[in-house]
């Protein structure tokens, strides 16, 4: 099987105050590389979405939005049309504990379906996801018609969604799926590290 993976570091982190991907928890370990070696361990190919080309010296090729303003629902499209892979694993740059068993699990998943997206806490969580590079179109068309709901496209595509209680089989306390987005995230994340 043929995956690659997209690191999402193109939001404005308004709430954090500070670009959300070079924080690290008090270790000197950027999330970003937190992130990239994670998925590391799942994919053949690496890519950063993003502008900012201090990405470059994670080793990773830097990927600009190719659809402009459209927020993570670009991003992810971005991603799908620059990897190579038939899989793309997506995630966010700002995840504390990325796991490479959530997206072992959610590769494992996704046979038979276009897209392997948890649902925790009644939350699809979209960039924390797997998606067939055969979603394309459907984003494409959704991204045309001006949707900018990474789920717009879900209904002309199979999605497999996986539950929080399977994914508590390879993440117990389901820890991947926090996020830092204010300096409160990041000191409690600190804490606990």
């Amino acid at each position: 099987m043929n995956v690659s993976a997209a690191i999402l570091a193109g939001g404005k982190s308004r709430r954090m105050g500070r670009d959300k991907a070079w924080l690290d928890l008090g270790d000197g370990v950027p999330l970003v590389r937190r992130v990239a070696d994670a998925l590391a361990n799942v994919a053949s190919e690496i890519v950063v979405v993003a502008t900012d080309q201090r990405f470059a010296a994670l080793g990773f090729p830097v990927v600009p939005d190719r659809y402009g303003e459209k927020g993570a629902f670009g991003g992810i499209a971005t991603a799908v049309a620059a990897t190579g892979g038939e899989l793309v694993c997506v995630a966010a740059c700002d995840m504390p504990w990325p796991s490479p068993a959530v997206y072992q699990l959610l590769l494992r998943l996704v046979d038979g379906y276009d897209v392997a997206i948890p649902k925790v806490a009644e939350e699809l969580e979209t960039m924390h996801a797997v998606y067939r590079r055969t979603c394309l179109p459907a984003m494409e068309r959704a991204l045309a018609r001006g949707d900018m709901r990474v789920i717009s496209f879900f209904a002309e595509v199979r999605v497999r969604e996986v539950s929080a209680d399977e994914i508590r089989a390879v993440d117990p306390r389901l820890v991947a799926f926090e996020n830092l987005n204010t300096p409160e995230d990041l000191e409690r994340a600190a804490r606990r590290r």
